[in-house]
């Protein structure tokens, strides 16, 4: 069994990263958010994991940080938090807005005095779009001449660059990933819907040791695998008809995913024609990949290959997209990314085509390295008709 929880130290050394980056930017605090969905930003600071409320971290430039939470989570909080001061507001509470007349709750203005945060002029924020407006106006209410800027290239930044635990991490979300697909293709019958093999998927995944689904499980079947982005529902697979399986299990916070077009039966021509150019494009994604190399010139020679395959037309999007907590996150690949790809960066290379009929995506994580990258997962990379 691999890794299951990072260590304290992890969490300490995040703690004194964000605290120069605060204090670079000149803020006299950075207030983080996450909610249930996106929860990545507070877990990576605190490992604490909002269910219904959301919550919050108070990063002061100097000090200890806070974790803010919902009134319903203090017992929760208090076991899973590595941030030791917790503090209950009303404006983290679930949507319904319960009042909690019996609860006694802080104020943004206490927390700031029990931090010792005595003058606020500049806050930044980070998490700033899903940054609900309850807990603005507070803010405002409590720091009302402070300037208030957008600051999640504070944590953006050190998130993009894993370190050697957070790279263990996602090598085992991926290797559960990865046995989840190999006994989901092995179990899955063309009389099944898309949810039951959902269903497969999720026993797959929790009894080799994820903590939760990195996403919602695709399993995407004829147009349905038209969806770049998409739910599956109670459609019957059938013969002869594309199946887009996206398979991921999150792992001590970190998030995994892996793509394979499939098909019950042999692929009609065009059908296999564009499987096989997205597999093509996929494998030479990763050639083009290594430190040093700008990120937009992976993107373009993406496109030029794509045209070269006749295929360009069916492509939605770029090549590649960040991963490590949520297994969608910054940065982005495009035509107009012009940062340097560094070592130890972690990207899914996303490669999703689609027509009128069928779409597919061939899905896989690497990490960029000196002289190219290190995939997480190689399982099933071959055309698969079941």
């Amino acid at each position: 069994m691999g890794i299951r929880r990072l260590p304290d130290s992890e969490f300490r050394r995040r703690w004194e990263k964000v605290q120069e980056k605060v204090r670079s930017e000149n803020l006299d605090l950075l207030l983080v958010h996450s909610n249930e969905a996106d929860f990545a930003n507070v877990r990576y600071l605190s490992d604490y994991w909002p269910i219904f409320e959301s919550a919050g971290v108070v990063v002061p430039s100097q000090g200890e940080l806070a974790l803010l939470i919902g009134p319903e989570s203090e017992t929760f909080a208090r076991d899973r938090s590595r941030i030791k001061k917790i503090f209950k507001l009303v404006e983290y509470r679930e949507s319904a807005e319960p009042e909690y007349p019996t609860i006694k709750v802080d104020t943004f203005e206490s927390v700031f005095a029990a931090l010792g945060v005595k003058s606020v002029k500049r806050v930044g924020l980070a998490g700033y779009p899903i940054f609900p407006l309850p807990i603005w106006e507070s803010l405002k209410r409590a720091v009302p001449d402070a300037e208030i800027v957008k600051a999640d290239d504070c944590l953006v930044t050190l998130r993009m660059i894993k370190s050697p635990l957070e790279l263990k991490v996602l090598k085992e979300a991926f290797a559960i990933s990865e046995k989840a697909l190999t006994a989901t293709v092995r179990q899955m019958k063309p009389s099944m819907t898309e949810l039951e093999v959902v269903g497969v998927i999720e026993k797959e995944l929790y009894a080799h040791g994820a903590e939760y689904e990195a996403h919602p499980q695709y399993v995407l079947s004829g147009r349905n695998s038209t969806h770049a982005i998409g739910r599956p529902g109670y459609r019957v697979l059938g013969k002869g008809s594309l199946i887009q399986l996206n398979i991921g299990a999150r792992v001590a916070g970190y998030s995994a995913s892996v793509g394979r077009p499939v098909c019950f039966g042999k692929m009609d021509t065009g059908m296999r024609k564009l499987v096989q150019a997205g597999l093509d494009l996929h494998w030479k994604t990763m050639e083009w990949m290594k430190a040093g190399v700008i990120a937009s010139d992976v993107t373009k020679k993406f496109f030029e290959y794509a045209e070269k395959l006749g295929v360009a037309k069916n492509a939605l999007y770029g090549p590649c997209h960040g991963l490590g907590m949520i297994e969608v996150e910054r940065p982005w690949m495009e035509l107009h990314s012009n940062y340097p790809l560094e070592e130890n960066m972690t990207f899914q290379v996303d490669t999703f085509l689609y027509g009128h009929r069928f779409g597919l995506r061939w899905e896989n994580g690497v990490v960029v390295k000196k002289d190219g990258v290190e995939p997480f997962s190689d399982k099933l990379m071959k055309i698969l008709e079941l």
